[in-house]
């Protein structure tokens, strides 16, 4: 997982360039994302874990996570269950909001909204959602997330709705 990837669909940080509080903010929370997603495939809990997520790379109000479909992720349609890719679009839209609030503030997801587009079965094709960060203040935050397969047609899209969790509140 590379920090400081770009990406086009990727906010800026800032107009002229030079660091600020913020990017030390943003990148405290990258190396946080990825030091609890990497302790999770490590000691074998959580999202990663159990289903097979990835954490890809992390940015400024921008995440792209990753899923290889296997048997674990299954319904008994032989089909991805809905269920894992809303987790998987859920995962990254969440992340994307991580990234921009302060260190210290968490967050838990409110509304989550999910368009599921096309099934997807076990045919060894990658499942790929990037998610923006459109919205944050105090109390709450939004993002969108795009859910591509390996051929890059659209899976599912959705967004998110997000309550801030600040510790002095």
């Amino acid at each position: 997982m590379t920090s400081t990837d770009t990406h086009a669909n990727e906010p800026a940080t800032h107009a002229n360039g030079a660091g600020t509080r913020a990017d030390a903010t943003v990148a405290s929370r990258v190396d946080e994302l990825t030091t609890v997603f990497e302790r999770g495939l490590q000691e074998n809990l959580g999202v990663g874990a159990s289903l097979g997520i990835r954490l890809e790379t992390a940015g400024d109000g921008y995440t792209r996570y990753y899923l290889d479909p296997n048997p674990a992720t299954i319904n008994a349609m032989f089909t991805v269950h809905g269920g894992v890719i809303a987790t998987l679009m859920d995962t990254a839209m969440g992340s994307a909001v991580f990234t921009k609030l302060g260190d210290g503030v968490a967050y838990t997801t409110l509304e989550l909204k999910v368009n599921f587009i096309r099934s997807v079965t076990l045919d060894g094709s990658r499942l790929t959602c990037e998610a923006n960060a459109i919205h944050v203040g105090r109390r709450t935050a939004t993002a969108e997330g795009r859910i591509v397969d390996g051929n890059g047609k659209l899976i599912a899209h959705g967004s998110t709705t997000i309550l801030v969790l600040n510790p002095e509140q």
